[in-house]
């Protein structure tokens, strides 16, 4: 049976600068390969729980739930409150990406759920931000954007619910 190597901990900086190219040519299962590789070595590494979240929400499509949890797993793990829900607000904008182009019965109303609770992510986060960091706002008016660009809306529900028969 095949085993997997370790690589040496003086080789973690070239390997993230892989991960990340391979993130850049739309190879997220390579980069997320190399980012468990460093996690082995250095479990605390941010760069690489960064990259590793950023290559599994890269990931959304047909199966998603277990990728979603697999992201979410990794938040508890950043060292920063900032990083933690600024990746929280990543991975449900997201979700609500893949919504759209799911075009699912009730997508759009999904995809406008999961913008909403992205754009609050966002505003904390923002609160939490390192001076000259406005990832944050980009990432929430990217939000408000797709909201409008889509002309998304929140789902009507009825005041009075009908009885079942």
């Amino acid at each position: 049976m095949f085993e997997l190597k370790p690589i040496a901990r003086e080789a973690i900086p070239r390997a993230l600068e892989r991960a990340e190219r391979y993130r850049l040519l739309n190879e997220p299962r390579l980069a997320e390969s190399i980012c468990l590789d460093v996690l082995a070595i250095q479990s605390d590494n941010q760069a690489a729980l960064s990259c590793l979240l950023l290559a599994l929400t890269d990931q959304f499509g047909g199966n998603t739930g277990p990728l979603m949890e697999q992201a979410k797993q990794l938040l508890p793990r950043f060292t920063s409150a900032y990083d933690r829900v600024y990746y929280a607000g990543i991975i449900k904008e997201r979700f609500a990406r893949h919504q759209l182009v799911s075009n699912h019965p009730g997508s759009g109303f999904s995809a406008y759920q999961y913008l909403c609770e992205a754009i609050e992510l966002y505003r904390e986060a923002d609160a939490l931000a390192p001076d000259n960091n406005d990832d944050a706002v980009l990432r929430h008016n990217t939000c408000v954007r797709v909201i409008q660009w889509h002309r998304l809306i929140a789902p009507h529900h009825e005041e009075h619910e009908q009885p079942l028969e």
